[in-house]
Parts: C-alpha cells; structure tokens; sequence
C-alpha cells in the first residue's frame, strides 16, 4: 500500500468527493481543511486499510476499487460505492477497530485524520467545525442503520417463511417394508443315466 499527500485545488473539489452525501454538512472551508488533513491511498489486492483491534483515529472514503469487511478472518460485508465513507466510529469511540478492512481489487481511499482536524480546529475555538464534524457522523450512521434495519427486516421475514413452511410440512411415519414370501422351488429329481 502507497501513501501519499492529498493535494488538491481548493476551488475544485474533486468530482468523487462530490458524491458523499454526508460531506453536505461542512461548508467549501471547512471541507478544504479536511481534505488538507487527509492522505490518499493507494492499494493493491490482499492490502489491509483497518486491522481489527487495532487503535487508529482515521476515517477513509473509498474513491475506486473494492474492498472487503473482515470480522475474525471472515467476510461479512463490501464497500463497493464509490464515496463511501467507513471507520467513522473513530471520530466517536477511540475503541479498537471492530473489524478488518481490505483491499478485494486495486483501490483507491482518501484518509482523514481526525486528530489532525482537531488540532487545527481545537474543539473549544472552533464548535461549529465540530458540529459538523458530527453531524457528519450522524448522517453516516444513519444511513448504515437503516441499511442494516432494513436487511434485518428482510432476514425476520425469511425466517418467518421457512418456519411457516416447516410447520406446515407433516412428518409421515416410513410405511413398513412388505416381506416377500419365499418363493417355492419345486425341486425334481434327474433320473440317473444307464452307462452301457
């Protein structure tokens, strides 16, 4: 994995970054500083982005590529769209990270790091930075709780189905196997042959 400087033309932002619809909430100087704060990766396949349990204070915006969610070596979810925003809850809990996230095709990610955002907007000189900051956190956890409410909604009424179609199934006892009855042999007997 590469890493390098985000530079960018504070007059243009770039066309991927336009697509996040939770960067709505900062105003054109206040998404200048967050781009300034942030890096740009770039990842080949197998490349891990977040390392479960390990302790970091960046969010990434997926700009191409795919990637992977890992939990315990196992896949339990993508991020495919471009401008998707993941390892937010870095911003509200500086808990480990919950899960893995890898690189699935060569990808391209904008790392923000939240420290550095607050060191240059401390908390107490800039609050309305910081409201927005979490109003953006907001809108993505919103988002990825009604995704997820909905799926779980979708998974209840599976289940519910195949309860349904299991009940409804009778369980007949097996029909006893018929005996055949031995078959008579008639058994003749050969007439000895006269030797001359």
């Amino acid at each position: 994995m590469k890493e390098f400087a985000y530079i960018h033309d504070g007059r243009l932002n770039p066309s991927p970054l336009r697509v996040v619809p939770a960067l709505a909430s900062f105003t054109d100087d206040q998404l200048d500083d967050v781009l300034n704060s942030s890096s740009l990766l770039q990842c080949e396949p197998g490349d891990c982005i977040i390392q479960e349990g390990s302790i970091d204070s960046r969010i990434y915006v997926l700009l191409s590529g795919e990637l992977e969610v890992r939990v315990g070596g196992k896949k339990v979810a993508a991020i495919t769209r471009i401008g998707e925003v993941f390892g937010e809850l870095a911003l509200v809990n500086q808990d480990k990270r919950l899960a893995s996230v890898i690189a699935a095709t060569k990808s391209v990610c904008l790392a923000v790091d939240q420290k550095f955002l607050q060191d240059i907007h401390p908390r107490e000189q800039d609050p309305d930075f910081h409201a927005s900051l979490y109003e953006f956190v907001a809108r993505l956890m919103m988002r990825k709780l009604e995704a997820t409410s909905k799926r779980l909604a979708e998974v209840e009424k599976e289940l519910k189905l195949l309860r349904e179609s299991r009940a409804g199934m009778k369980t007949t006892p097996a029909a006893k196997p018929k005996l055949k009855r031995p078959v008579k042999r008639t058994v003749t007997a050969r007439k000895p042959v006269r030797r001359r």
